[in-house]
C-alpha cells in the first residue's frame, strides 16, 4: 500500500522512476518498525504458575505485571490528598462565589450627561 502510494504522489508531483523506486523501496524496507510488543512465541510446554502475572516482552528482565518495586501511597495518606484538593477547589469555588460582581448587579449602569445628572436628581449647583 505504501508503495502505490509513493508511486501515485511521484506521478503527480512529476517524479521520476528512480525516485519512485527509492520511495516504494524505503518505504518497505525502513518505515515499518514492527509489532508494538515482540513476536508471539508459541509455549511448547506448559507454562509455570502465575505466569500470566509477569510481563515477558523479550528483554532478558522480565518485570512483575503489578510494579511493586515503586513506594505506594497508604490508605489515610492518598485520603489526605484527595481531601487537600478537593478542598482547594472547594476554596477557589467559594472564593469566585464571593467576588462575583456581575451577580450583585445584574445590570450595567447608567451613565448620564452632566456630571450624572447631579442638579437634576436633587444635588447641589
Amino acid at each position: 500500500m505504501a508503495g502505490r502510494l509513493s508511486s501515485v504522489a511521484s506521478r503527480i508531483m512529476g517524479g521520476s522512476d528512480i525516485v519512485l523506486r527509492s520511495a516504494a523501496s524505503s518505504l518497505r524496507l525502513r518505515a515499518s518498525m514492527g509489532l508494538p510488543v515482540s513476536k508471539h512465541i508459541v509455549p511448547d510446554r506448559p507454562l509455570p504458575i502465575n505466569d500470566e502475572l509477569v510481563w515477558d516482552n523479550g528483554t532478558p528482565f522480565p518485570e512483575p505485571f503489578i510494579d511493586r518495586i515503586a513506594n505506594t501511597v497508604r490508605k489515610y495518606e492518598a485520603l489526605a490528598w484527595l481531601c487537600g484538593g478537593l478542598s482547594c477547589f472547594a476554596g477557589l469555588g467559594m472564593l469566585a462565589v464571593w467576588n462575583d460582581k456581575a451577580s450583585k448587579i445584574p445590570f450595567a449602569p447608567k451613565v448620564y450627561p452632566y456630571d450624572n445628572l447631579r442638579v437634576e436628581l436633587g444635588g447641589e449647583p
